[in-house]
């Protein structure tokens, strides 16, 4: 293959031959002439076993291309970027497309040369004439699925175009229906027409149902259902299924009282683009007139069950009304005690009155064994409640389990020195709407009077410590003033001989690793943004010496993409 193919159109015959072979090859050993290409569009997808984004992308893309295949009118190739033989054969067995056969690894070094590989998973497509159509093929197929087919800068801008048009005249019909499909279906599949919703407030649920947040969710969700229903309401939800199982959603729909779409309708991940869906559980609500009245009302439903309803902006405007008079009358009995449930335990099992922590600053620690960084949390504050302890005796850590058994409990609590709730104690659960924990581990401080100083004590601790103590704005506002003092007389900027490519800048940073010392530092660091190198000051400010140490080779994988290393 030759090393001239820098264009945006390429000869597909010659960019995929070598001088020994003409041919492609198919998972079962089949060879495929190259020339059988020829008035096809062709993807080019660089992907590797080895490679955890590119696992997850691969199914997605088998799903596109056995819906685009039968077009006749597109193929892909997969170029490897496999360390063995065996590896590739096993990866390509999942793959329904061609490839370039592993053994030319010539062709495939001269194909990430020619497109610029730097990160996989990489999809290219040309067009039938061998232009370039994009390079962008992963975050089109990802955002549009085949919607997005010929995956064009153009079709991309097409598609956003009927969006923002679809914005502007929404209804509840053209959000829900499609072409050939005008209804939604019930538990027992019998099909109720959209039609029949219209003029209703209508909770669209993006449901997931093998993610526990989400599936916990639902029975929240039927609860308030009922009572609405009950009150003969206006209201009806359709569940928007995102799971890939069917057996699973059938399990869901046995278990619940609403609607759905059916299973992988289009309009499911149509829906999840057009409500730029970050989070599970989301609720959005459409109005009566089928405009979208609410993003989410997730929160809202859980805090306030059918008392947010109709989710209108007056009532959202009550509601936040009722929570601010709420956290102004909050008290440590308001919020621990419930019923007969007036208590702690001890380390010793011994009940303690809550009655008898009034007045104390409290810290609520929602954490669990099975979650790593909890494990990693708990040393750290550990350490710091026995120094805060040692100084100030009206203190408290309160232990607020999600452990998923007695045993497990018992094991992780053994580590603790402070208080806890009992295990499965039913006050977990108004704890959690109460703080919003939507995951752990999370650390809540609670002044003398039992109000609400922070919901982010976690991280004051990861690079405070004790220091961050009583945790108040005025004591931030002290530490803050500290740490500028410590860098009085710093320069701002600094060129030091292990990193000559660029200036680094004094920098805030709640921590790192330092590229001279290998120590972690926290506070302060000598940073260069671009190349993620950190020195400590006093490492960056002393006369150094050249680093001979070798450059990183390989790959490097980050977030959904894998880079080779520079």
């Amino acid at each position: 293959m030759a090393d001239t193919l820098e264009f945006d159109v390429h000869d597909v015959q010659s960019l995929l031959s070598s001088s020994e072979r003409d041919y492609l090859v198919r998972n079962n050993g089949d060879q495929v002439a190259i020339s059988t290409l020829k008035g096809k569009k062709v993807g080019l997808y660089f992907s590797a076993s080895w490679c955890p984004p590119c696992q997850r992308f691969t199914p997605n893309l088998v799903d596109i291309y056995n819906e685009l295949v039968v077009k006749g009118d597109l193929e892909i190739v997969f170029v490897s970027a496999d360390e063995d033989e065996e590896s590739f054969t096993g990866y390509f067995s999942k793959m329904p497309w061609l490839a370039v056969p592993f053994s030319d690894s010539e062709t495939r070094e001269a194909l990430d040369k020619c497109f610029k590989v730097s990160g996989i998973p990489h999809l290219v497509f040309l067009d039938e004439s061998g232009k370039l159509l994009s390079d962008r093929g992963v975050e089109i197929i990802g955002e549009y699925g085949s919607d997005g087919y010929p995956f064009t800068p153009e079709r991309v801008k097409e598609i956003k175009d009927q969006e923002e048009e679809a914005r502007k005249n929404q209804t509840l019909r053209s959000l829900l229906e499609t072409p050939s499909r005008d209804f939604v279906i019930k538990a027992n599949g019998d099909k109720v027409p959209v039609a029949e919703l219209e003029g209703k407030t209508v909770g669209l649920y993006f449901m997931l149902s093998t993610f526990k947040r989400s599936s916990d969710y639902t029975g929240i969700l039927v609860k308030v259902y009922d009572e609405l229903k009950a009150k003969d309401s206006n209201f009806e939800i359709v569940m928007i299924p995102l799971d890939d199982d069917e057996e699973l959603l059938k399990k869901e729909l046995d278990n619940i009282p609403w609607l759905s779409l059916p299973f992988k309708d289009k309009k499911c991940e149509k829906l999840v683009r057009y409500f730029e869906l970050s989070t599970l559980p989301t609720v959005v609500i459409i109005g009566p007139d089928g405009k979208t009245l609410h993003p989410n009302v997730a929160d809202a439903i859980e805090e306030h069950g059918v008392n947010a309803y109709p989710f209108t902006p007056d009532k959202f405007a009550e509601l936040e009304k009722i929570e601010k008079a709420r956290l102004e009358a909050q008290t440590l009995e308001s919020v621990l005690v419930s019923g007969d449930l007036d208590f702690v335990l001890g380390k010793d099992g011994v009940k303690i009155p809550v009655s008898d922590l009034v007045g104390k600053h409290i810290l609520i620690y929602f954490s669990a064994h099975w979650c790593p960084p909890c494990r990693a949390f708990t040393p750290k504050l550990v350490e710091t409640y026995k120094e805060i302890k040692s100084k100030h005796d009206a203190f408290e850590v309160i232990f607020v389990s999600s452990d998923r058994d007695q045993a497990s409990y018992d094991e992780y609590y053994a580590t603790m020195p402070w208080l806890s709730l009992p295990y499965n104690d039913k006050r977990k659960q108004s704890l959690s709407r109460t703080f919003k924990v939507n995951g752990i581990p999370l650390l809540v401080a609670l002044g003398p009077t039992g109000k609400t100083i922070t919901t982010e004590a976690r991280g004051l601790v990861m690079l405070h410590g004790a220091e961050a103590f009583p945790f108040t704005d005025e004591r931030l506002a002290e530490i803050e003033a500290k740490f500028a003092d410590m860098a009085k007389g710093w320069p701002d900027k600094v060129k030091h001989d292990l990193h000559d490519e660029h200036e680094l800048v004094l920098t805030r940073s709640q921590g790192f690793m330092c590229d001279k010392c290998d120590k972690e530092g926290t506070i302060w660091a000598y940073n260069c943004e671009d190349c993620n190198f950190d020195l400590h000051p006093e490492c960056a400010l002393e006369k150094d010496e050249k680093d001979n140490g070798k450059p990183n080779e390989g790959w490097v994988c980050e977030g959904d993409v894998c880079y080779k290393a520079s």
